[in-house]
């Protein structure tokens, strides 16, 4: 009797789906990360070196920063730094800054989460229109301002005072504030503001004890944000603090500036420069971590 063998079945076609990636997709991958690396490292060189650059001339003498700029100190000359904090008065424009700063950016991180807060959580007639004022703040520029604002911080007679600055700056941080804290306050959950309810806590309570505890992540970030831009504001101090007593940092650099140009001590003023730099380095150096989980928080419910 006969047999038939049967054929052995042809394979199957492989799916088009499980294919490696092309080598061409893996060469134009790394070429694009080696080109995104290098303009970071570019990018980080061009904004560490003068940093570096000015804190090393800052121990040098006179005459080393204009024959060897580029050199190394002979020593460290902290000898620059003290005639800078006391011959050029900067330990006065220090503290004052401290007082502005640290008075507006408390009041506005309260008064700004409050705000935000009421904007983002309860419905009210006239809730976005409130909101798009503070919006509208951001766009609208300081420089318009300074002459009608002179004259209204002049008529309530806070010229050339603290805390007549302090105020300025409260307004003049507010819309940023409220504008980021507003989208923070929307994601977090309104479960645990109604157990709060619940359980017999009033609005200011469940506010100050659960809710702005957990916006903190946003607050350390619109305040490292609000810090930069309070620290080294010069424009609005120029205008409505004229007293020499009571200047800031950045009026008192400017002075350094003029009057050291004439004496001839570059040294003492490339220490106070770096004097009114090394508070923000350090504050984002040590909040850094808070700063991006407060941009990237809201990203992902």
């Amino acid at each position: 009797m006969k047999t038939t063998e049967t054929p052995a079945p042809a394979p199957l076609a492989k799916v088009s789906g499980d294919t490696p990636p092309a080598p061409r997709a893996k060469r134009e991958g790394g070429v694009l990360n080696v080109f995104s690396h290098g303009v970071l490292i570019l990018w980080a060189v061009m904004v560490v070196l003068p940093l570096v650059w000015a804190v090393m001339t800052s121990f040098k003498t006179d005459s080393s920063i204009f024959n060897s700029p580029w050199a190394l100190p002979d020593r460290l000359h902290f000898e620059n730094w003290g005639r800078a904090w006391t011959e050029a008065d900067m330990g006065d424009y220090f503290f004052n800054t401290l007082v502005v700063v640290g008075g507006s950016l408390v009041g506005t991180l309260v008064l700004g989460s409050m705000a935000a807060y009421v904007l983002a959580r309860f419905e009210f007639p006239g809730n976005r229109f409130v909101y798009y004022l503070f919006v509208g703040g951001m766009s609208f520029p300081v420089m318009l301002a300074l002459v009608p604002l002179f004259y209204v911080v002049n008529n309530m007679g806070l010229l050339n005072t603290i805390h007549g600055l302090i105020l300025v700056y409260i307004a003049y941080s507010l819309p940023f504030t409220v504008f980021f804290l507003t989208a923070f306050f929307r994601t977090l959950p309104t479960s645990v503001a109604e157990a709060a309810f619940v359980d017999g806590a009033s609005h200011s309570r469940t506010f100050f004890q659960i809710m702005l505890p957990m916006a903190r992540p946003a607050l350390v970030s619109v305040g490292i944000f609000n810090f930069l831009g309070q620290w080294n504001q010069y424009l609005l101090p120029t205008v409505l603090n004229t007293d020499p007593d009571k200047r800031v940092l950045t009026q008192g650099l400017v002075q350094l500036a003029v009057s050291q140009g004439y004496k001839g001590d570059w040294s003492g003023l490339f220490a106070g420069l770096v004097m009114a730099m090394l508070p923000v380095l350090g504050a984002y150096v040590v909040f850094q971590r808070q700063v991006v989980a407060g941009l990237t928080a809201g990203a992902v419910k």
